[in-house]
């Protein structure tokens, strides 16, 4: 839960209105970093105990919400180091709505340039994952990105344009055609880009924009660094252009309680596969929730609670 000490100063909350971004900050020393790595590998190979394991599923949803069934995720998930400059951004109630590992290895392409306001482009039918209050001006989520393994240019680092946040360049409603054969075979302005079987061109506002790649910044990062940012920043990653090295990051995503997760929503579909959320809850990471339209899972000493519960609908 947070502590309020590693909060942001009013400095940096105007940098992070401003640019959409800020970090990296150090959270695990690289060492540190490398023994957790080592001991995550075979649990993360095993989905046994995933709250999505029963379910038909493409490797990318196994990856999702690992802090449930991992005991050294459901910590990092809830790091004051972490939380605190989260509630400096969203206030002091906040939740954690999802958490996904981002592999990329030798050779894959990179991931291409994408907005995220509301998650509706990857399902079916195109309904949000994420829902603001009708009277809040912000739209997106905060995803924290840390780095599992060191993030250069050549293993695939972010790569983010400042500032890009405020205007949305696609419309999600128009949804994405999912197409594993286009992995690895698409290339944008010289670079191989994709979204893990997606174009995400399909989604653009004005057919003919291109992202102006020149204002673009490649976010380096150590081995155990994190940084912070809103979805709704033009983002995107380099191609792993390494001989043996791996780019491993974990993306975790918060909302302030006031935000309603999956509404209406008693599946999801992605990355051509379809999983129940029927033992899905939300994770409260500070202060309280005080709206009670988000299913909470109940978080114990031994980990999480995932009763097997009715999917509350959003009115």
């Amino acid at each position: 839960m947070s502590s309020n000490e590693f909060s942001l100063s009013p400095e940096q909350i105007a940098q992070f209105e401003r640019d959409g971004y800020i970090g990296p900050f150090d959270l695990y020393d690289p060492a540190e970093m490398e023994q957790h790595l080592r001991a995550l590998r075979p649990k993360l190979i095993s989905t046994k105990k995933s709250i999505y394991s029963d379910e038909k599923q493409a490797s990318a949803i196994s990856n999702y919400d690992r802090h449930f069934d991992i005991d050294f995720l459901a910590s990092h998930v809830t790091r004051p180091e972490i939380v605190d400059r989260v509630s400096s951004l969203l206030g002091p109630d906040t939740l954690c709505w999802r958490s996904e590992f981002l592999a990329k290895y030798p050779g894959d392409e990179g991931t291409d340039w994408h907005q995220a306001e509301d998650f509706s482009s990857l399902t079916d039918e195109h309904t949000p994952q994420i829902q603001w209050p009708a009277d809040s001006d912000r739209r997106g989520t905060i995803t924290v990105w840390t780095a599992f393994t060191e993030a250069s240019v050549e293993t695939g680092a972010l790569q983010f344009i400042p500032g890009t946040h405020k205007e949305m360049n696609y419309d999600e409603t128009k949804g994405l055609s999912y197409d594993p054969d286009v992995i690895n075979n698409l290339e944008k302005q010289g670079t191989n880009r994709g979204f893990f079987g997606y174009d995400y061109r399909q989604l653009q506002k004005d057919p003919n924009w291109a992202p102006d790649e020149s204002k673009a910044i490649s976010a380096v990062m150590k081995q155990g660094q994190f940084i912070i940012f809103w979805s709704t920043l033009m983002h995107a990653s380099h191609p792993n252009t390494s001989q043996d090295q791996a780019r491993l990051g974990y993306s975790v995503r918060y909302l302030p309680t006031a935000a309603r997760v999956y509404p209406g929503l008693t599946e999801l579909n992605e990355f051509g596969s379809t999983v129940s959320l029927a033992r899905y809850g939300a994770v409260l990471t500070s202060g309280e929730d005080t709206f009670h339209h988000n299913t909470f899972v109940q978080q114990t000493v031994n980990g999480y609670e995932f009763p097997v519960r009715e999917i509350r609908r959003s009115a």
